[in-house]
């Protein structure tokens, strides 16, 4: 119920993300659902192939295509005086998206007795994964591979889960807005890794 509970948080809120993005790159209507279904099953398609699970499992998510289907119509059909704010709602719900997935891969991999290691490669691949397929396809500069503190958080979420600190569902739901939070207090506030590059 929990994993399930998760799944749906994060389809929606990537889902959305996508659409947005979308929108705000001009997409026609077919590219806002086509961005925004990658968006919402990315991360879970490339955490299957990592962790050995069959690319088919993909297919078998019916309800959660119709409710990615319906999330991205919903933003479609809002009124357009609403979407003044599109830069902010779009950063929300991929920090929503960013911690959902994230606690739903680090548990996909945590029930099948993987290592700490994995659970928290299944987490930063769940929980970005989707995000940065998006950009790619955006031509946007990819927040988990920029000095934005991004994937981090996803990473945070998988420590948590491997090391069993948080295995409730009252838990896991604290985890969940813990690292919402922080990711939305990354953006806002514009915290920064620290960066090595090479001169010339």
């Amino acid at each position: 119920m929990t994993w399930d509970v998760f799944t749906i948080i994060g389809t929606i809120a990537f889902a959305i993300s996508g659409a947005i993005v979308a929108m705000e790159e001009k997409y026609d209507l077919f590219g806002v659902y086509i961005l925004g279904m990658i968006t919402a099953f990315g991360g879970g398609a490339i955490r299957n192939l990592l962790i050995d699970i069959p690319v088919s499992a993909l297919w078998e998510q019916g309800d959660f295509f119709q409710v990615a289907l319906l999330s991205i119509t919903a933003v479609i059909l809002f009124p357009n005086n609403l979407l003044k704010h599109w830069h902010i709602w779009g950063n929300f719900f991929d920090a929503i998206g960013l911690s959902a997935f994230a606690i739903q891969g680090a548990l996909y991999a945590a029930n099948m007795s993987h290592p700490l290691s994995a659970v928290i490669v299944a987490a930063v691949l769940t929980g970005s994964g989707g995000g940065l397929v998006r950009d790619i396809l955006a031509r946007r500069n990819p927040a988990l591979l920029h000095n934005e503190i991004y994937g981090v958080w996803a990473a945070l979420a998988g420590v948590f889960i491997g090391l069993n600190v948080t295995n409730s569902p009252a838990s896991l739901i604290t985890l969940f807005i813990f690292i919402t939070c922080l990711r939305v207090a990354s953006y806002k506030f514009q915290w920064k890794l620290p960066t090595r590059a090479i001169r010339q």
